[in-house]
């Protein structure tokens, strides 16, 4: 029988027929080894003959099928409850990503920490020692005698202790440093983190243990390579924000349990992390009332409404080649919409620097924001300040402005903070109409009727 040898990368699992001292795909040096022998000679016959041994698995009716609702486990941080769902489901994985020194660790063993007050919990750490987690875990507060440490990289060792403690949960930080006896290649090679990671999630369905697993992103934004880990785990949570600022986001990006629309808010202090139960106060506290270029808007966090403070300065370009920059939205969003508001508002900035950052360290995707940066964008070259309106809706290439979801809840959150009057599009069916007694509506649906109305409004 004819047989050859199949080369494999142990860094990126990438094959070849032949050996390489440098990987193709990825670049690496000396990770190219062989993976054994495989046959090419069994005819076509045999492999349907031990096709047809193997014998059919049973089917149900989907009419059937009994549902079971796994009962959670609330953790007691309501923030970090709305994030899993309303608690940890017993037997899940959860990955917790996020870029290093996020706070990964901090709100990791925080969670680790309520939970342990009444049961036992593990802490696997292959990054820190022991004194280090208790050090971090004495300034968290932590004063409970079922919190346990244990510091060990290998995968089948720490399941083989879990198996043994029967922990109601257990964090292991990081899938980075993990290895294992079966798998020939480096902590952190692409082929080691995802089979170690299988192991894990194999344990924790057989035992009912749930796990949070943390994973640094690489400099592409991803954990541990292109979606190398998501569709092994229960759940995806991602840590962000700015490393020198204090608010931190933990976003849902995968949920079987439950919704993908929550997100939970934080601000990391000398004591950890605390939550943010009033976000839109806590954005708007230092906000000054009465400067040109500086408006609010709302954007939706999940299922909640936020008030968020947008501030622009347009100056007149030294250079013969004018500066955009843009601090927590997408920069070639800012020069779309400058252009936008150039054709169809005809405002011109071509020969003006802009900049455009939004206060607190947040890093917005909502459309709903574009009206906003229009109109401080406008107001910032016009030196019009707009006082105690919010603004916000999708602006369009050809200069419409568009509705955009749950108006109802924005306008309700924006009385609640004591703002006068929205400037927005509403729905055609306008069902927000009934709140005009609690805030004045400014029903806006082009750029240029926008810019009118800042022109009136600010005088």
């Amino acid at each position: 029988m004819k047989t050859a040898t199949i080369f494999v990368c142990t860094k990126c699992d990438a094959q070849t027929p032949k050996w390489t001292g440098q990987c193709l795909e990825c670049g690496n040096w000396g990770t190219v080894a062989p993976a054994g022998q495989s046959g090419l000679g069994r005819s076509e016959l045999d492999r349907i003959r031990k096709i047809s041994q193997v014998a059919p698995a049973k089917i149900e009716k989907f009419s059937e099928i009994k549902m079971e609702f796994a009962q959670r486990r609330p953790i007691g941080i309501e923030e970090i409850d709305r994030a899993f769902g309303g608690g940890i489901v017993p037997g899940s994985v959860t990955l917790i990503g996020g870029e290093p020194g996020i706070g990964k660790s901090t709100i990791c063993l925080q969670i680790a920490t309520r939970l342990s007050v009444k049961d036992k919990v593990l802490y696997a750490s292959g990054e820190e020692s022991g004194t280090q987690v208790k050090s971090r875990a004495e300034r968290l507060g932590s004063t409970a005698d079922n919190l346990f440490f244990l510091g060990e990289t290998e995968v089948e060792t720490i399941i083989a202790t879990l198996q043994q403690e029967k922990p109601v949960l257990a964090v292991i930080d990081s899938v980075q440093m993990l290895r294992s006896a079966d798998i020939p290649a480096e902590a952190g090679a692409v082929s080691t983190i995802r089979g170690a990671t299988a192991k894990l999630v194999e344990y924790a369905k057989s035992s009912g243990t749930p796990l949070l697993l943390v994973g640094h992103v690489t400099k592409d934004g991803n954990v541990a390579g292109p979606k190398t880990l998501e569709h092994l785990v229960d759940a995806v949570l991602s840590f962000e924000g700015e490393r020198t600022g204090q608010l931190r986001l933990l976003r849902v990006l995968k949920n079987r349990f439950g919704s993908t629309d929550e997100t939970g808010i934080f601000e990391m202090t000398g004591e950890g992390l605390k939550e943010i139960k009033n976000p839109s106060a806590y954005m708007l506290d230092e906000r000054g009332n009465g400067t040109s270029g500086d408006i609010v808007s709302c954007i939706l966090e999940g299922t909640r409404p936020v008030l968020v403070d947008i501030q622009a300065l347009v100056t007149k370009t030294a250079f013969g080649y004018p500066t955009r920059r843009a601090s927590g939205l997408d920069q070639s969003r800012l020069e779309m919409l400058i252009a936008v508001l150039a054709a169809r508002g005809g405002l011109d900035l071509g020969q003006q620097d802009v900049y455009v950052n939004i206060i607190g360290g947040l890093k917005l995707k909502d459309p709903s924001i574009d009206l906003a940066i229009i109109l401080a964008l406008a107001s910032a070259y016009r030196n019009l300040p707009l006082k105690e309106a919010v603004v916000w809706g999708e602006v369009g290439l050809g200069g419409e402005v568009r509705p955009v979801a749950a108006t109802d809840r924005r306008l309700i959150e924006a009385a609640r903070l004591g703002l006068r009057y929205a400037i927005a599009p509403l729905p055609r069916k306008k069902t927000s109409m009934k709140l005009s007694k609690n805030i004045d509506i400014k029903d806006v649906h082009s750029v240029r009727d926008a810019l009118m109305l800042l022109k009136s409004e600010a005088k």
